[in-house]
This record gives C-alpha cells, structure tokens and sequence, in this order.
C-alpha cells in the first residue's frame, strides 16, 4: 500500500502552527508496513484542494487527510473527497447524537452548522470522534481509498490509534510487529556502517535507524499472520543487534533515558539526586516527567552560583578558586554533595559552558558531568559546541542526556557487583 498524506489548512501555510500530525502519521503507517513517498498541505481553497486531491490519487493508492471537518463554510474536506469519488453525501444519526451529546456534556450551544459534521459520503466507513465535534472516515472506491481525519491533534491522534489502524489491519491478513533499539553514544552513520551487511541481508524482519536529538533508534519489524509469529521473528534480531552494538544500546522499547534511568532505579532499589550548574535544572525535569519518578529520585539542587555550590553542595572554597566552577574537580564534589545532603546512592553533577559566552577563560560546549556513588564516582569532560551561536539550548540538552546514560552506567556496574 502505497499513501501520501495531505493536510488541510491555511494557517499551516501560514506558519501559525507546525504540522505535526504529518510526522505522526507518518511514524504509525510505518509501523503499519504502509510506504509514505510524499507530504502535502493545502490551504482552505476548494479549486487548490481539489487539484492536490487528484494529484494525490495520481501517485498513490491511499491519501490520508487532516483538517477541514468543521461546520464552517470553508470546511470542504469531505464535499471535496465525495466529489472526487462521484458520491452523494448522507446524513449519519449515529453521530448527528453524538455530536448532540458532545455539545450537551460540554455545557455548549449546538449551532445548526453543526449539523455538517454528521455528513458523509455514501459508502463511508465512519470513526467516532471522542475528543471533539468532528468524525473522521474513510471511503474506497475503484482501488482508491480516502482517509479524512481531524486537524486538531487531540482528537487525530486517538482517532488514528484506536479506528484508523485496526481500518487498515482489516485490510490485510498480516500482522506487523515492531521492536526499537535505543542508542546514545554512537552516531547514525556509524550505527549504520557497523549494521551495514545485516540491515541489506534482512528482508523480514526488516531494519531502519532513525536518528533522533542526540540518539538514534533502530526499529525492527517483522511480518506475519498472528502477533507471535512476528514477535518470534524479532526477538533473535534485536538480541544479535544488541550483541553487535555493546553498551551503548540503553534500551528496547524504553522510549527515552530517563524512563530508562528511571525503570533501572526502581529495579534495583536505588535513589538518585542531582546538582546541575549548565543544565539549569534539566536533569531533574527529565526525570520528573516520568510517572513514578518520587519513589527513586531523591532531590535535585540548581546550584547556579560559586556560593550556592559551596554553601549548600559543600564545594571546597580552594576548588573554586584553584580550579574554577567548570572543572572536573568542581564536577566529583558537587556530585559527592549532593549525594551526601539526600542520602541517595547515586550522585550526578553537571558543570559547563553552555555559551554563547565563554566563561572563566573555557570555550563554549566544555562540560563536565559527575557521578559519585559507594562503588563508582568518575567525570566525563565534553566538548559539545559545533560552532553556532544559537546551540545554548542543544549544549545544555547533550549534557543532561550524558549525565542520565553516566547514571546508566553506574547501575550496570552496580548490578555487576550485587
């Protein structure tokens, strides 16, 4: 199956908002083995739509479409598609009611206008819109198939999950089922020329980097007729790739490393806390953002100034002053302090440059990040600036991700001695 997606919408044009829905379907039709060669957007012109329609068509046998379900006059999606396939429009009273009820529950005065969104095109195959006012649905005729969904992507996203994919399994006797490496540490192109002969020689299960902000990822999928068959098919790919790649795969399926950090704390029953400089609370909020976090992280401290990292991280005063605030002596004892004022078993610091000022007399991108636990303490010296003025943000981002994937590293040799 061959799609393109086109998404509906002048303001998407416009800039006023960023197209996110096209990557996120992207990502799930992937998932699905449904082959992506082309993204449209439109503007909310019926001449403009109805030309990007046919042209879809022309190159694909599936167009999935976004945005231009509401009651407005210029909402013309749908009368665009049923045009196209040669369709009347009905009226459907199964959503007309629950539109009906949305407005009610809601506390909402429904305008006639309203009435438009339970509009379809004979033929369709409706998906309920629990988010919203808007159905989506698809439509098929003559080997051609037209997915309409809303823009808005709290009521997209759900909508693609729960009605579009089981839509297009339907379609299908085959199962997909993928599994993704998480890597930090190793770059694509390296990842690439280390997998180079497995991923040409591997047809199912199949395998594709993905780079990622700082990382990459390796999905693996596998296709056949029941979920088992295709796990069964992945399971002995991914345990050789992760052979192959060492340490510096940080996960399967963990999705980011702080739930990584975060899942490796709570197995093994240890604490962490932080002391951040550079990384202005970073670290913290990374690890905080995943649910479960308080039961393993004990604290983190922005210490900021000299004063604060002497004060209350109990940094040596001559540190300070002999070696500077962005050192590697800075680094261990701020880590030691922390770990000492929390009573955590893992310690982690961050100490750096993150420009676009130099600082002390150190060039922009130097970082030292920490650790300091009962069985490993060590500093990692960085050198992350690629020359932009605008990588303040990027400096302090690959600071947090080294300090989370140094906490790693510090629970595997925990495990290894336990």
């Amino acid at each position: 199956m061959k799609a393109e997606i086109l998404c509906v919408g002048t303001e998407i044009l416009l800039g006023d908002i960023v197209n996110t829905n096209a990557s996120y379907i992207s990502k799930r039709l992937a998932a699905l083995g449904v082959e992506v060669y082309n993204h449209t957007v439109v503007g909310d012109n019926p001449n403009r739509l109805k030309s990007a329609l046919k042209i879809a068509f022309d190159r694909a046998d599936t167009v999935i479409m976004t945005g231009g379900l509401g009651p407005t006059y210029d909402d013309l999606t749908k009368e665009t598609v049923a045009e196209y396939f040669n369709l009347e429009m009905f009226e459907d009273e199964k959503s007309l009611n629950e539109i009906t009820a949305y407005f009610k529950r809601t506390g909402r005065e429904m305008t006639e206008n309203n009435r438009k969104q339970a509009l379809f095109p004979q033929g369709a195959v409706i998906f309920p819109n629990e988010n919203g006012t808007a159905p989506g649905f698809a439509v098929q005729k003559d080997g051609k198939t037209a997915v309409l969904l809303p823009g808005p992507p709290i009521e997209m996203m759900p909508m693609f999950k729960n009605s579009v994919e089981p839509y297009f399994l339907s379609m299908t006797d085959e199962t997909l089922v993928s599994q993704n490496i998480h890597i930090f540490g190793m770059g694509e192109s390296t990842v690439e020329t280390k997998l180079r002969p497995l991923m040409l020689e591997s047809t199912n299960p199949t395998i594709a980097p993905y780079a990622k902000r700082g990382e990459v990822r390796l999905r693996v999928t596998a296709k056949a007729h029941d979920y088992n068959s295709a796990h069964s098919l992945c399971e002995p790919m991914v345990q050789k790739i992760c052979d192959m790649l060492g340490d510096v795969v940080y996960g399967v399926d963990i999705d980011s490393l702080q739930n990584a950090v975060v899942h490796a704390l709570k197995e093994n029953k240890l604490h962490l806390a932080s002391a951040e400089s550079c990384t202005g609370g970073m670290i913290s909020s990374r690890i905080t953002d995943i649910s479960g976090a308080s039961s393993v992280f004990s604290c983190g401290v922005c210490a900021y100034s000299n004063e604060i990292k002497e004060k209350v991280l109990g940094v040596s005063h001559d540190t300070l002053d002999k070696f500077g605030a962005v050192s590697d002596k800075t680094a261990l004892e701020m880590a030691r302090g922390v770990r000492k004022i929390s009573g955590a078993q893992i310690g982690i610091s961050t100490t750096g440059v993150a420009g676009p000022d130099t600082d002390e007399g150190k060039p922009v991108g130097l970082v030292y990040v920490g650790i300091d636990s009962p069985w490993y303490s060590d500093v990692l010296e960085l050198h992350l600036s690629r020359g932009r003025r605008d990588e303040r943000d990027d400096i302090r981002y690959m600071a947090s991700s080294h300090a989370l994937n140094l906490v790693l590293n510090a629970i595997k040799k925990y495990k290894g001695i336990n």
